[in-house]
């Protein structure tokens, strides 16, 4: 198998697996231990669950905290809901989780269009009263590169709250400064599935959404997990000291795919990109069929998150593409563990699946 999806999830790196087993052992080596509770077991626990807020933290802005979730999801309704905001503003091209979570707040919730390319208008038009602002800073299916920075000052001098998914973005590229609100996901920097976070500046008041124990400051009951913590940990400090190599192998293998896949059409910009994100369509391509023929090959017709819903992608469609259109696209997704040589082979494969439907 050719894993060709990092969009949807990166491979584990083999550091943060380790990190995680002492604390998943048990009972000779209490690694297992409550991380709440205050014995010498428990305080060690707890010990390597703020080593690891400290390593997530370190990809973040300062001024403020880390509350650990089960993930980006729970992350941006944390910030959405717990925010208390009533009147909301989000990009065309949000996930689902902000779209979806916006629309429960307020189903006349201002919808922010993005141009052909897939980018937001620094200087777009957000209705006045608006209490949320929330835009991407990487588009999970096209890679576009959002300006936050600037929608974050303009949210700001509206008196509004900033939210950034950075769930692509981060480990990768810096983390938007001028945010209230930075949700992301362990899985998607090489580290386990089951754990996200949300950075809150400091000063923003929130409420929670999930009521018990109080742990993780009163923002988020229940039990953590160190083993999970601990991977996420060490996922953040490899995408720290690995960033100028990761970035550069992302780079040359962007470079060969522009030549490997000659005769398809890039959707959004191929400029203001992640380069790790290649999403490309063939008009009359058979989509499902491709994917079927190509079986030995992990790659996607757009968000896993909402596969099998069998509908146009929402992204697609708000650069201005027709469903057809929409429908004849794939994306193709590579990081850190990507060879030079499984790319050549993929594309290959996929070509050869795409010249025998006789759209190249």
């Amino acid at each position: 198998m050719i894993y060709l999806d990092y969009q949807a999830t990166t491979p584990l790196a083999p550091e943060a697996r380790a990190a995680m087993l002492p604390w998943l052992t048990g009972p000779e080596a209490p690694g297992f231990a409550n991380p709440h509770s205050p014995h010498r077991a428990g305080r060690a626990a707890t010990a390597a669950v703020e080593v690891a807020r400290e390593q997530v933290a370190a990809l973040l802005p300062p001024g403020g905290r880390v509350v650990f979730t089960s993930g980006a999801t729970e992350a941006i309704n944390l910030a959405i809901i717990g925010s208390g905001a009533r009147r909301l503003a989000v990009s065309a091209i949000e996930h689902a989780a902000v779209l979806d979570t916006a629309r429960f707040i307020d189903p006349e919730v201002a919808v922010l269009p993005v141009d052909g390319a897939g980018l937001v208008d620094p200087d777009v038009a957000i209705p006045q009263g608006i209490d949320l602002v929330a835009v991407m800073q990487v588009n999970n299916e096209i890679g576009t590169v959002q300006p936050v920075e600037a929608l974050a000052r303009r949210a700001k001098d509206m008196g509004a709250l900033f939210l950034c998914d950075a769930v692509q973005g981060a480990g990768k590229i810096s983390a938007p400064e001028n945010a209230d609100f930075i949700a992301i996901s362990a899985h998607k920097m090489y580290g386990p599935k089951g754990i996200g976070a949300l950075w809150v500046r400091d000063g923003v008041p929130l409420s929670p959404l999930i009521h018990g124990g109080g742990q993780e400051g009163g923002l988020r009951s229940g039990t953590l997990s160190p083993a999970l913590c601990a991977g996420f940990g060490v996922a953040a400090a490899l995408c720290t000291s690995l960033s100028e190599s990761d970035r550069d192998h992302v780079d040359r293998l962007w470079t060969k795919a522009q030549a490997l896949f000659a005769g398809w059409t890039l959707n959004g910009s191929a400029d203001a990109r992640w380069r790790g994100n290649l999403n490309l369509r063939l008009p009359g391509l058979d989509v499902g069929r491709l994917l079927s023929e190509c079986r030995m090959i992990a790659f996607s017709a757009g968000s896993a998150c909402a596969s099998g819903s069998g509908r146009p992608s929402h992204v697609l469609r708000a650069l201005g593409l027709s469903d057809r259109d929409s429908k004849s696209a794939i994306r193709i997704g590579y990081g850190r563990y990507t060879g030079d040589d499984e790319l050549e082979q993929a594309a290959a494969a996929i070509n050869a699946a795409a010249r025998a439907q006789g759209v190249i």
